[in-house]
């Protein structure tokens, strides 16, 4: 059973959680729910950066590798000969490797997001909890939850 913890202002929240913390409650076993962004939080709890950016940097580097190959395969598929150019040109070629890297990329940041989030959660959008609001809301898991 989790055991909830609900204050109405910014200090006692902060505060509480400095005690919750110093008083040898893990940190992975908080959630924290608040009404506006409070930056103090994050240092209390330490939380890491999620894993969203690696599928952003995975989605980048298949759309920089999808530009040049379709490019490539593009130009060797159909030669349109002009001038005595070299068939494979770079430097034409970096703007669609540049534009699907930007593509992929923010495509792949978005379903890492989704998929990082476990979004949608259907049942709880919803079901609000009927004590938030204004309100700040600390809960303390237990066990395996």
């Amino acid at each position: 059973m989790a055991q909830k913890i609900i204050l109405n202002n910014r200090e006692d929240f902060v505060r509480k959680l400095k005690d919750l913390i110093n008083g040898g409650v893990p940190a992975d076993k908080i959630d924290a729910q608040y009404p506006y962004p409070v930056h103090e939080v994050e240092k209390i709890l330490g939380r890491r950066p999620g894993p969203v950016r690696y599928f952003t940097l995975i989605g980048a580097v298949t759309g920089f590798a999808a530009g040049f190959g379709l490019t490539i395969y593009t130009v060797l598929s159909w030669p349109m000969i002009t001038g005595g150019k070299p068939l494979i040109s770079i430097p034409p070629f970096l703007l669609i490797a540049y534009i699907l890297t930007i593509l992929f990329g923010s495509v792949a940041a978005f379903a890492g997001f989704l998929f990082v989030s476990i979004l949608p959660k259907i049942g709880r959008l919803f079901a609000p909890l009927p004590e938030a609001g204004n309100r700040f809301i600390i809960t303390i898991r237990e066990g395996n939850q």
